[in-house]
C-alpha cells in the first residue's frame, strides 16, 4: 500500500506539472496545432490518464487471476485507443511515432498494435493552397508553370507528406510528393515533448524504459523529412540491386525536387498485401513473397543497407507495361537502415544458427549482439517463434495459430523484459525489428509465413556475406582460392536441397508416388 501511494503521488505531481492546460482543452474542437502549449498539453493528459489508469485499476485484483488478466487487457485497450486519439489530434510527428508502435506485432500487446495501426490510414491532408505555397517557396514557380495538369486529390496522405499525380509539359506522367507545411517546425518540439513525457512514465514504472523510441525519432526524424536525401536512397537501393530484373524504383526528377518536395515517375499498382488485385492481374503470390524475401535478404546480410518502411502501401505489385512481367514496385526510401559490418556479420551468423538449429551459436552471437541473459527472449523476437519452436528448428517446424497466440500473449506478459531488451541491444536492431515485423505481416497475409524459399534465400545471402568478408581480409591468393571454392560448395548443396524440396512437392511426383501405391 504505501508503494502505491507513493506511485499514485507521483502521477498527481506528473499531471500538475505537464497537464493543467492539457486537460481543459483536450475535447476542445480548435484548430491550435501550431502552438506547443496545446500539444504538449494534449500530450501531458493523455500520459497522465493512461498512467492513473494503470496505477489504479487493479487495486482491488489478485495478480494472476483470470479477472486480472481481462481486466488488464481492457486497460491495455482503453490506454491504446486514447494514444491512437492523441496521434490523430496531434499529428505529423505523434502520427509517425504511433505507426512505428502499431508495426511491432510481436513486440507488443496486440490491444496496442491492432489499434495504432489504423493509423496508417487517418494521416491528415494539406489543403490544395498549403501545396501550391510549398510549391512556389520551393521551386520558385505556380503549379500551372510546372506542370500540364496536377490532381487536386491526393493519391495518399502520410503522416509527413501527400503525393499527387501530375503530368509535365513533356507529356510525362510523375508523382509528387509534398511536405505537410508544419511539419518540418514543429517535429523538434514533439520529440522533446516525447522524451520529456517518457521519462515521466519511466520515472512512475521504473520497468518500463521506452527511451529508445525517442532515440529512434531523433536520429530519424531529420532524415525522413529531407526528401533530397529520400531521392539518394532511392538511387543508391536502384543500382544496388540492379540485378533484379523484378525489382522497380521508380525514377527520381532532380530539377523538380528539395527538401520538401519529390518529383518521381508515376507507378501503378496494388499493395503487397492485396491477394484479389493479384488474383485479377494473375501475380503469383509465392513467387512476390519469395522476390521480397531475396530483396531483404540482399539489403540486410549482403550490403547492410536497409528499406525499412516495408509496410503494404510502400510496397506494390504489378504486371510491367511492357514486359507483362511481375514486378515489385518499392516506395518511400526516406528510412534506411545502414548496419556496421561487425554488427552485419554477427547478425548473419545468428541466422545462420537460427536456421541450422545450432543453439550454441543462437546464444554466442544473441549475446555479442547485447541481448545477455535475455538471449531467449530475443531469439522469440528475431524470429516471432515461440522458444519451443527455436529449439526444434525454425526452418523445420511450421507455424501454428496456437503458437502465434502464445507469442502475441507472451508480448503483454513480458513487456518489462522486452523493454529492457530494447534498450540493451544496438540501435541499428531496432529498426530492423520492425522491418521484421512489417515483413512478417506482408507474408502471413499472403500465406507465406515461414515458408521453405525464405530460409533458403536467408542461407544463401549469409554464405555469400560470409564468403565476402573472408575474401576481404584474405592475405594471399590461395586462401581466396579456398573461400570461394567453399562458398560455392555451399551454395552447391543449398541448391540441391531446394531442388529436393521442389521434387518432393511437385505434382509429378505425386501422381507417380500414388500409382506405385496403387499398383503395389
Amino acid at each position: 500500500m504505501p508503494l502505491m501511494a507513493g506511485r499514485l503521488l507521483r502521477v498527481s505531481l506528473t499531471t500538475a506539472v505537464f497537464a493543467s492546460s492539457g486537460f481543459y482543452l483536450y475535447n476542445r474542437r480548435l484548430d491550435f496545432n501550431d502552438l506547443s502549449v496545446i500539444r504538449s498539453g494534449r500530450a501531458a493528459a493523455t500520459t497522465a490518464a493512461i498512467s492513473y489508469d494503470y496505477l489504479t485499476a487493479f487495486k482491488h485484483v489478485e495478480y494472476g487471476t483470470e479477472e486480472y488478466w481481462a481486466l488488464k487487457s481492457k486497460v491495455h485497450l482503453r490506454s491504446a485507443e486514447r494514444l491512437r486519439d492523441l496521434c490523430c489530434a496531434n499529428r505529423g510527428t505523434f502520427i509517425k511515432v504511433g505507426q512505428h508502435l502499431g508495426a511491432l506485432d510481436y513486440l507488443l500487446p496486440e490491444e496496442y498494435t491492432s489499434t495504432l495501426r489504423v493509423l496508417h490510414s487517418r494521416a491528415p491532408q494539406s489543403s490544395m493552397e498549403e501545396i501550391r505555397q510549398v510549391i512556389r517557396e520551393d521551386l520558385g514557380k505556380e503549379l500551372s508553370e510546372l506542370f500540364v495538369s496536377f490532381e487536386e486529390k491526393p493519391q495518399g496522405a502520410a503522416s509527413l507528406a501527400q503525393v499527387h499525380k501530375a503530368v509535365l509539359h513533356d507529356g510525362k506522367t510523375v508523382a509528387v510528393k509534398v511536405q505537410h507545411p508544419k511539419v518540418q517546425r514543429q517535429s523538434s518540439k514533439d520529440i522533446m515533448v516525447m522524451e520529456v513525457l517518457l521519462r515521466a512514465v519511466h520515472w512512475l514504472f521504473p520497468d518500463l524504459a521506452f527511451m529508445w523510441l525517442v532515440e529512434e525519432a531523433k536520429k530519424n526524424m531529420p532524415l525522413e523529412l529531407d526528401f533530397l536525401n529520400e531521392g539518394h536512397n532511392a538511387e543508391r537501393v536502384a543500382n544496388m540491386l540492379a540485378h533484379f530484373p523484378f525489382l522497380k524504383v521508380p525514377m527520381i526528377h532532380w530539377h523538380l525536387s528539395t527538401k520538401r518536395i519529390l518529383t518521381m515517375e508515376f507507378a501503378e499498382g496494388g499493395q503487397v498485401n492485396d491477394r484479389d488485385y493479384m488474383k485479377k492481374h494473375g501475380i503469383n503470390v509465392n513467387e512476390i513473397s519469395e522476390n521480397l524475401g531475396k530483396l531483404y535478404s540482399e539489403m540486410i546480410f549482403v550490403h547492410g543497407f536497409v528499406h525499412c518502411d516495408p509496410h503494404p502501401g510502400n510496397v506494390l505489385v504489378r504486371k510491367c507495361p511492357q514486359s507483362r512481367k511481375t514486378e515489385i514496385v518499392l516506395l518511400d526510401h526516406g528510412l534506411y537502415q545502414v548496419l556496421q559490418p561487425d554488427f552485419r556479420l554477427d547478425y548473419c551468423r545468428l541466422w545462420q544458427a537460427l536456421i541450422k538449429n545450432e543453439m550454441s551459436g543462437v546464444e554466442r552471437y544473441s549475446r555479442r549482439l547485447g541481448a545477455g541473459d535475455l538471449y531467449p527472449l530475443f531469439a522469440c523476437v528475431l524470429t516471432a517463434r515461440s522458444w519451443t519452436a527455436v529449439n526444434a528448428g525454425i526452418s523445420s517446424v511450421p507455424v501454428t495459430h496456437s503458437e502465434d497466440v502464445e507469442i502475441r500473449t507472451n508480448a503483454a506478459l513480458y513487456l518489462p523484459q522486452i523493454s529492457t531488451l530494447l534498450n540493451r541491444v544496438p540501435r541499428q536492431m531496432l529498426l530492423l525489428l520492425k522491418t521484421n515485423d512489417l515483413l512478417r505481416g506482408i507474408e502471413t497475409t499472403l500465406q507465406t509465413r515461414a515458408s521453405s524459399s525464405s530460409f533458403i534465400n536467408m542461407s544463401r545471402c549469409c554464405i555469400h556475406a560470409m564468403a565476402r568478408y573472408k575474401r576481404s581480409k584474405a592475405q594471399s591468393r590461395w586462401r581466396v582460392l579456398q573461400i570461394t571454392l567453399a562458398e560455392s560448395l555451399n551454395l552447391w548443396r543449398l541448391n540441391m536441397y531446394e531442388l529436393f524440396l521442389w521434387t518432393k512437392g511437385s505434382m509429378l511426383v505425386q501422381w507417380l508416388t500414388a500409382l506405385l501405391a496403387f499398383l503395389h
